[in-house]
């Protein structure tokens, strides 16, 4: 199956199913320097606000980057994630010693959790891939239930705007030949749902969430990725310093392939 047949798919959760039987999320926030900016900014702003004694409740988890981070660092946290690709290979990482409930489940539905259940809930996946308003809402609301009330809430998204110049390093003839609307700008939505600034701003508000920061989560990194790659741990260090003094100024926010919201409820 390619690309081809994915998009021909009715059933979103098949869809979603054998989209990460096609990209590998294991190794996606781990394989380079230029890659491990995004975990690494996203991180950052997550320790901002974690407390000791904290729950965490991982969304979309993927392979477990986040989720297996915070247990080793001593916090609970619940794990929900779709795709069984991504289940086995976050099942491969877990060790007897790590406190994570990992379970298969649809952000749309996080019934087996209480409402005001966790202080930290992060939703780093579902919204690559809902296409349906009703259904981002749903997914927004069903996290804010579980999260406690002055808790907080994380949310990413892919920026539409930076993924075409990111398409353009890939492919010279993007610019005519791309999967995007020659006039408006707009990427076809396959096999992620994409996102204006704008259109997250709007979505977490519609849902009610009280945003604290918007952050380019990644910023120009794979656009540089040679060069980021090949620098010294000396200067990477100074990079990410850098990047974490821009990452929130709303003239480079648009530039980034990963956009993190934080919100409050």
């Amino acid at each position: 199956m390619d690309l081809h047949d994915i998009y021909q798919l009715t059933d979103e959760t098949e869809q979603i199913q054998m989209t990460y039987e096609f990209f590998n999320e294991d190794t996606r926030l781990n394989r380079s320097k230029a890659a491990r900016v995004e975990f690494l900014t996203t991180v950052l702003y997550i320790e901002h606000y974690l407390k000791p004694g904290n729950r965490i409740l991982d969304i979309g988890a993927g392979a477990g980057e986040y989720s297996l981070y915070f247990a080793r660092k001593g916090y609970e946290v619940c794990a929900l994630e779709l795709a069984e690709n991504n289940i086995k290979a976050f099942r491969r990482k877990l060790s007897p010693e790590d406190r994570i409930d990992l379970v298969q489940g649809n952000a749309m539905d996080l019934s087996r959790y209480g409402d005001d259940s966790f202080d930290v809930v992060l939703v780093f996946g579902p919204l690559y891939h809902l296409h349906r308003e009703a259904d981002r809402q749903k997914c927004i609301s069903e996290a804010k239930r579980v999260c406690k009330p002055g808790g907080k809430l994380f949310f990413a998204f892919i920026s539409n705007d930076m993924v075409i110049l990111t398409e353009f390093s890939y492919r010279p003839d993007y610019f005519t030949a791309g999967d995007y609307d020659k006039e408006t700008f707009r990427l076809e939505d396959f096999p992620f749902v994409f996102h204006t600034v704008d259109g997250c701003r709007e979505m977490l508000r519609a849902g009610g969430v009280r945003i604290l920061h918007e952050v380019a989560a990644d910023g120009v990194s794979e656009l540089l990725e040679d060069k980021i790659n090949a620098m010294s741990d000396a200067d990477y260090t100074q990079y990410l310093r850098y990047h974490a003094y821009i990452c929130e100024k709303p003239e480079f926010l648009g530039m980034t392939n990963h956009l993190l919201f934080v919100g409050e409820k």
